[in-house]
């Protein structure tokens, strides 16, 4: 089942309304049982393909319905107009050549997240609301955003899954932001990559690997990987869930 409404995050200087899509499992409303929740970004792009941008989903609904995995997954959709989802996430502001071109909101967008959605989602459903059992995950800048989210506020996210993950966007910020942000050492964190997406730009590649060397040596337990062929979008990142949700919540 899942439940779709639209909302505004009234902290953000743009207030177009966007969806937000809550999903129960199967058997939900028959037991008392309480429930582990994944939040996820772009979230129109999560469950229904007429919703997604590019007419393809990840499908998350058959498979969290196949896999019979015991979980609530929350989404929330990016604002789509211009520019707006670029600044709503990245935590940093991205210059280029000295000319601002995408403000950071990431950080305001992180805080409704922890302070205003996750509080609400545990009064109205039953979740496990401890940090151990509340997980994040996204893929493009919402990758980058999965990350950012699992060290500047690890307090709250155990698990992260960052699917082609934006790392250009993050330059020197990550390390920096490792410093300031010790992690528990449960923290685990699933990265990936396809070769489709760095036919012309090896350096994607290596930062991958640099930034898991950093998350490592930080503390964290994070499985890196490179999938041969895969390209930047819905379809190739539905082919690794079943791989990344194994490695989150074998």
């Amino acid at each position: 089942m899942i439940h779709v409404e639209r909302i505004q995050i009234p902290t953000l200087p743009t207030k177009q309304p966007r969806r937000l899509y809550v999903y129960l499992p199967r058997g939900y409303s028959q037991s008392e049982a309480r429930y582990p929740v994944l939040y996820m970004f772009d979230g129109h792009n999560v469950f229904y393909d007429s919703h997604a941008t590019y007419g393809k989903s990840w499908g998350m609904k058959q498979y969290l319905e196949r896999s019979k995995r015991p979980l609530i997954l929350v989404a929330v959709e990016c604002n789509t107009e211009g520019d707006n989802r670029m600044s709503e996430y990245t935590p940093w502001d991205i210059v280029w050549k000295g000319k601002l071109l995408f403000p950071a909101r990431g950080q305001l967008t992180m805080d409704w997240i922890v302070n205003e959605l996750k509080p609400r989602i545990d009064r109205e459903y039953r979740t496990i609301p401890d940090r151990e059992h509340t997980l994040i995950a996204g893929s493009s800048m919402g990758g980058l955003m999965s990350l950012y989210a699992a060290v500047a506020y690890n307090g709250t996210f155990s698990r992260a899954a960052a699917l082609s993950p934006s790392l250009w966007a993050a330059r020197h910020h990550e390390a920096e932001l490792l410093k300031a942000n010790p992690l528990a050492s449960s923290t685990r964190i699933y990265m990936d990559m396809g070769t489709g997406e760095a036919e012309k730009h090896i350096t994607v590649l290596t930062g991958l690997f640099a930034a898991a060397q950093r998350l490592t040596r930080a503390g964290a337990q994070v499985d890196a990987r490179v999938v041969p062929g895969a390209q930047h979008s819905e379809a190739y990142w539905e082919q690794r869930i079943p791989i990344f949700m194994e490695y989150l919540l074998g």
